[in-house]
């Protein structure tokens, strides 16, 4: 199996001649044949590496084809066969882990010590999917009444879909596909189309650890694919990562043509740091929650909401110095420089649209404490080392942010934090109940009482107490409260397989039992 990914291009390459990913259907690569194409970056130089082709209804008809025709066999294996293909599959991943990771940091710029780091925290998925077996187990109850027993289990929907987003190439898939098929279903991944590649690589590797021809099919598209899945009858549910808008839609549009949808929307996590926190700890746990991954994670903590004037102010000057430590540049295994801490944003677009929220915030009257864009005509800037090439951004540091403005508000999605000052605890638990996300929430403090009020009263589904990032480990779920889930389902663990399964109960009498003829009344089985 080899890499997907390829070298960024001279940019006198021309389009045509740039390389192509495929899409991956019924076991083999097929060449995109709709003439639309999405360009693929190196973000870290800015320069198109690779051309993506936008799948046509007919290669999409196709893959759901491949899906069906493969669900009967598969869905009929033991789990145990299908945790065993599990099984190689993980070996294969993690033998091979530096390939994949240095495939995430070509496409989507982050370094490649957190590329690798998402691949674990995927791998771990995998892991959970090979206790399938146990998973899967049912309840049975002898006698429920005289002479009969009852019992459930859990059973495949069959063809079933993903749609995933750029900021994690690898993890969010393996959130998704191995624990469907091994619960019997066939899967069809729509991966992002600004990093595609891994998504490639994954369905190789599975296909060498013994998945058979059709189970697992990769189709690249835009929003044209996305409508295509949402509507196409043969698909029974759809699992969504990405942006609110677009999760919201996703559940009503999926909903509405009868599909089972688990739709995870954004965030804006807000992490309190109370007076008697450990500060030297706290501001380690902002930069790194804030500014990893260049801020592009749904778990990022982008507000932090200090409790007491000096609390304020002691952390900002812990921040400050952490920040100008940062080292930011291309990401790769083998850069010049040695290990950044900080690689790209993923494309130009959306570099944009994050130094326009910089731009925003000293509008709305925020104290920008650290300009994280490449001007040097403003004092607060420490990025005049920036790389020239590529879609940098240092991180940017505002204080005195209030909840009325858009920075507040919205999820940017970058590198940049902001501090919102409180006078009290409630005030601070107010402010995270009050936000219309709940995707996850941190609080750092020495006092248990505190701790354990929070964790009890706060309006988010994903709780850390002096942890920054409380994504949950795989064999509990992910998902969060408010506009940062549609659905009743949270993603993998317990929840996923309840997700990827419908529940069948059964209650039998043998015939031998049955002693009375024919009863036209309610059966109270007693």
């Amino acid at each position: 199996m080899s890499a997907t990914a390829v070298s960024p291009v001279d940019e006198s390459t021309s389009a045509s001649s740039l390389p192509s990913v495929p899409h991956w259907i019924n076991g083999v690569r097929v060449e995109g044949t709709s003439g639309r194409y999405s360009d693929i970056y190196h973000p870290a130089t800015g320069k198109v590496q690779a051309r993506l082709p936008l799948a046509t209804d007919a290669e999409l008809d196709a893959a759901v084809a491949a899906a069906a025709a493969a669900f009967p066999s598969w869905s009929s294996q033991p789990p145990l066969r299908r945790a065993r293909v599990m099984f190689r599959f993980r070996e294969i991943l993690d033998a091979r882990m530096d390939e994949i990771a240095s495939i995430i940091n070509r496409e989507h710029g982050k370094v490649f010590s957190d590329a690798k780091g998402e691949v674990t925290r995927g791998l771990e998925n995998v892991e959970f999917a090979t206790g399938i077996p146990q998973l899967l187990k049912g309840e049975y109850t002898e006698q429920v009444g005289t002479g009969v027993d009852s019992w459930n289990m859990r059973q495949p929907l069959g063809v079933v879909a993903g749609i995933t987003p750029f900021n994690f190439p690898a993890m969010v898939p393996l959130w998704m596909f191995p624990l469907a098929i091994a619960c019997g279903n066939t899967f069809i991944l729509k991966p992002s189309e600004r990093d595609p590649s891994a998504s490639i690589w994954l369905a190789e590797a599975l296909k060498e650890a013994g998945l058979p021809d059709g189970v697992l099919n990769v189709v690249h598209g835009d929003k044209t694919s996305v409508d295509a899945i949402l509507r196409h009858k043969t698909i029974q549910a759809v699992s969504f990562v990405g942006s609110t808008p677009i999760a919201e839609y996703v559940y009503a549009e999926g909903t509405k043509h009868g599909k089972r949808v688990q739709a995870l929307g954004g965030a804006k996590n807000h992490m309190i740091v109370m007076p008697d926190a450990d500060l030297d700890q706290a501001a380690d746990a902002l930069v790194g929650a804030a500014y990893g991954s260049a801020g592009e994670r749904c778990m990022a903590i982008s507000v932090a909401v200090t409790v007491g004037h000096d609390t304020a102010d002691n952390l900002l000057s812990r921040l400050d110095s952490r920040i100008s430590d940062l080292k930011i540049g291309d990401g790769a295994k083998d850069a010049p420089g040695g290990e950044k801490d900080m690689g790209p944003l993923v494309t130009k677009q959306h570099l944009d649209r994050v130094t326009g929220y910089v731009e925003l915030g000293t509008q709305e009257g925020a104290t920008l404490v650290v300009d994280g864009r490449a001007s040097t005509s403003n004092l607060a800037s420490r990025t005049s080392n920036l790389p020239s090439d590529g879609f940098f951004l240092g991180a940017s540091l505002f204080d005195h942010v209030k909840p009325e403005m858009k920075i507040y508000k919205e999820e940017i999605f970058g590198p940049v934090l902001g501090i919102v000052r409180t006078n009290n605890f409630d005030t601070a638990l107010e402010l995270i109940n009050e936000h219309e996300f709940g995707n996850g929430t941190s609080i750092f403090t020495r006092d248990g009482d505190t701790a354990r009020d929070f964790a009890r009263r706060v309006q988010a589904g994903m709780v850390g107490i002096n942890v920054p990032i409380p994504v949950p480990m795989a064999f509990h779920s992910f998902g969060g409260w408010k506009r940062s889930l549609f659905g009743d389902h949270a993603i993998y663990g317990p929840e996923g397989v309840r997700f990827y399964t419908r529940l069948k109960t059964i209650t039998a009498r043998w015939p031998t039992g049955i002693r009375t003829g024919v009863d036209t009344s309610m059966p109270t089985l007693g």
